[in-house]
């Protein structure tokens, strides 16, 4: 642990910052739900469509600004989504319709977050520390957007009962502004090109051919339809319940707070275990506290300990599904092969955000997302079991 932070401790404080930021204040964007639709008389789906809009943008403009990454070096791309990024907060906090706020905290905030998050900057970490502290160092970089959640959820809470909520936002803003610094620390340094090398076509077409690269992608949609869900969501459903509105914010709280030691731990077992394996059992957990959460009456405790153990598994699949990715095919192509992994993320959190807007505003109750996401919880173990941490054989060839 000492070494890690010795040779690499700048990229690590740098990655910290930028993914506590972005994350953080990302995380919070379900708070925003309850006052933006009731001053503007909306129903959920027009809030849950632009969130899910966000997520959906984020993950298709993720393979190009890894690629982009990869090959120009990330502090480019972290500046422009940066700026992209702040911009969004600022017009959402304008917004006064459905079509301004698909553009602010859709379009723009969706771009701006696939040049700040987690495929673009733990490539720079992949790239940064020697392939067995790998894992590692996704690991500790991942858990700070955990506590950038954990730190920003009250903060942001307080800015809306403060100054509302579109104050709020602009506020926010100028802390996503802040990542534009943060990218001094970086430091990133894209491998060299080789005559020999491959080229983007001939590292999709490998990945495309490995039956691992499409089961980690499929599974990882799962992953994405139940954090965006719960995310967006869970604090209005806590608020169904009769419980009070700080619950909910105290809830995603612990699921950020738990989260740092859940993303820490699957990083470092997963320098030492399989780590398919680990998110077999990542998953069938995550069915498990679901099945509890809604078995159990539904408490202020009952709420917290949801909080808890789903903070845990919340982001753990991360380093895992990315580290994976490493494994199999190197790092070279890592921000854009993770990336388009991601994009699956970001289609299961379309659907997990936008499917809970309309089954709630048709039925009036959550129980079928809920149920759904059980569901696809079995189906993601079940997808990860069979992948094996062996590289393609172009690099067994030269490792020989």
């Amino acid at each position: 642990m000492t070494s890690l932070w010795r040779s690499s401790g700048w990229v690590l404080l740098g990655a910290a910052l930028i993914l506590a930021l972005s994350l953080g204040v990302r995380h919070g964007f379900g708070l925003f739900l309850a006052p933006m639709s009731a001053e503007f008389g909306w129903g959920r789906e027009v809030f849950a469509f632009a969130i899910a809009l966000q997520n959906l943008i984020w993950g298709l403009a993720q393979p190009f600004t890894g690629a982009l990454a990869d090959r120009l070096g990330a502090a480019k791309v972290v500046v422009i989504g940066g700026i992209l990024y702040t911009a969004g907060l600022v017009m959402m906090g304008m917004a006064d319709s459905a079509w301004s706020l698909s553009l602010s905290a859709g379009l723009l905030i969706g771009i701006g977050l696939s040049g700040t998050s987690f495929s673009v900057i733990l490539g720079v970490v992949g790239r940064a520390v020697p392939p067995e502290k790998r894992s590692m160092a996704m690991g500790i970089a991942s858990a700070a957007g955990s506590f950038g959640q954990f730190a920003m959820l009250p903060g942001t809470l307080g800015l809306i009962q403060w100054l509302g909520w579109s104050a709020a936002l602009l506020v926010l803003g100028l802390m996503v502004a802040l990542i534009v610094p943060f990218v001094g620390l970086l430091r990133d340094n894209p491998l060299p090109s080789h005559g020999a090398e491959q080229s983007l076509g001939q590292a999709l077409r490998e990945a495309c051919s490995h039956s691992g690269f499409w089961l980690l992608a499929l599974g990882f949609f799962v992953c994405g339809f139940q954090v965006v869900f719960i995310g967006v969501h869970l604090p209005a459903y806590l608020v169904d319940q009769h419980l009070p509105a700080i619950t909910g914010t105290t809830v995603l709280a612990l699921v950020g707070l738990f989260n740092i030691v859940g993303t820490y731990t699957a990083g470092w077992l997963g320098g030492r275990m399989s780590k398919p394996r680990l998110l077999t059992g990542l998953y069938l957990l995550r069915a498990v506290v679901i099945v509890l959460f809604l078995w159990a009456p539904v408490t202020q405790f009952s709420a917290y300990l949801f909080g808890i153990a789903m903070g845990l598994l919340w982001l753990s699949t991360v380093p895992l599904t990315n580290g994976t990715v490493a494994t199999l095919f190197g790092v070279r192509n890592l921000s854009m092969l993770g990336g388009i992994v991601f994009l699956f993320h970001q289609l299961g959190a379309f659907l997990g955000g936008w499917l809970g807007g309309v089954v709630y505003d048709q039925t009036g109750s959550y129980d079928l997302v809920w149920q759904i996401s059980i569901l696809l919880s079995l189906l993601a173990a079940a997808l990860n079991w069979p992948v094996r941490e062996h590289p393609v054989a172009r690099l067994q060839a030269q490792a020989a």
